[in-house]
C-alpha cells in the first residue's frame, strides 16, 4: 500500500515537478506479465524516477548497505526500501551473485517486473560499463523478456557525491523488449550468457548514447585512481 501512495501521492508528484521527465517507448514495457527491465545506472535519483512514471509495479534488486547504514539516516534509508518491496542483496562472498539470482527469480515466477542495473553498481564518470552476467541467466531461466532502458541526464544532476540532486529535466526511455528464446537451456554456458549480457548493453547504449567501456566498473575506477588517467585503453562496444 505504501507503494503507491509513495507513487501517486507523496513522492512520484514530486519527482514529476522538479525533474520533468521525458518518457520515450514507454509502451514497450509490458502491461503484465513477468519482465526484465535492465538500465544504465548513473544517479542515485535513478532508483526513484524509473518506478515513479512506469504504469506497473517494479521491484529492484538493492545493494545491501542501503538497508544497514548507521544512524537515523541509515535507519529511515532502510525503511524506505523496504517499504517500497525492494530487495537487499548482499554483494560480499562467492555465492552472493547466485542468491541475488536466486531472489530476481522468485520476483519473476510472480509474473512480476523486476528492475536491475547490469553494470552492477553507479558509474563514476558518466559511462557505460561492462554488464555482469547474472541479467542473462535471469533472462535465459526465466523466458522473460528484456526491456532495455536509459536514464539521460541524471548524471548532470546529481553525480556521485552529490546528496542533493539540481532541478533540471531527464529522458527515460525504453527500447524494444529483447528475446533470448533462442538460447533457452543455455543459461550454464559463460560464452552464451557474456554474448547475451553484451546485448543488453548494446540496447542500452544505443539509447542512452554512453561512450562504453568494455571493463568492469570498479575495475574501470580502481585503474583511474591508480595511474590518474582513467580507463582510456578500453575497448569500445561492437
Amino acid at each position: 500500500m505504501f507503494y503507491y501512495v509513495l507513487k501517486y501521492v507523496l513522492l512520484g508528484p514530486l519527482l514529476r515537478l522538479l525533474f520533468r521527465p521525458r518518457i520515450e517507448g514507454l509502451e514497450h514495457v509490458p502491461d503484465e506479465g513477468a519482465a526484465i527491465v535492465a538500465g544504465n545506472h548513473l544517479s542515485f535519483s535513478d532508483h526513484f524516477l524509473m518506478p515513479a512514471i512506469l504504469r506497473r509495479r517494479i521491484t529492484f534488486l538493492a545493494k545491501a548497505e542501503y538497508f544497514t547504514g548507521p544512524g537515523v539516516k541509515g535507519r529511515l534509508t532502510a525503511a524506505f526500501f523496504r517499504s517500497v518491496g525492494q530487495i537487499p542483496v548482499d554483494r560480499s562472498g562467492r555465492g552472493a551473485g547466485r542468491a541475488a539470482i536466486e531472489e530476481g527469480l522468485k520476483v519473476l515466477d510472480r509474473d512480476e517486473l523486476l528492475g536491475i542495473y547490469p553494470e552492477g553498481t553507479r558509474s563514476h564518470d558518466g559511462r557505460l560499463y561492462r554488464g555482469r552476467t547474472g541479467v542473462a541467466v535471469m533472462a535465459l531461466r526465466s523466458k522473460a523478456p528484456v526491456v532495455p532502458c536509459a536514464m539521460v541526464g541524471t548524471f548532470e544532476l546529481q553525480p556521485p557525491g552529490r546528496k542533493l540532486p539540481r532541478i533540471g529535466r531527464v529522458t527515460i526511455r525504453f527500447g524494444e523488449p529483447l528475446d533470448f528464446s533462442r538460447f533457452a537451456g543455455m543459461h550454464e554456458d559463460r560464452t552464451v550468457l557474456r554474448a547475451v549480457t553484451d546485448e543488453i548493453m548494446y540496447a542500452i547504449m544505443n539509447l542512452s548514447g554512453q561512450e562504453y567501456v568494455d571493463l568492469y566498473a570498479p575495475d574501470a575506477k580502481a585503474r583511474k585512481k591508480g595511474d590518474g588517467s582513467g580507463p582510456s585503453s578500453a575497448s569500445a562496444a561492437p
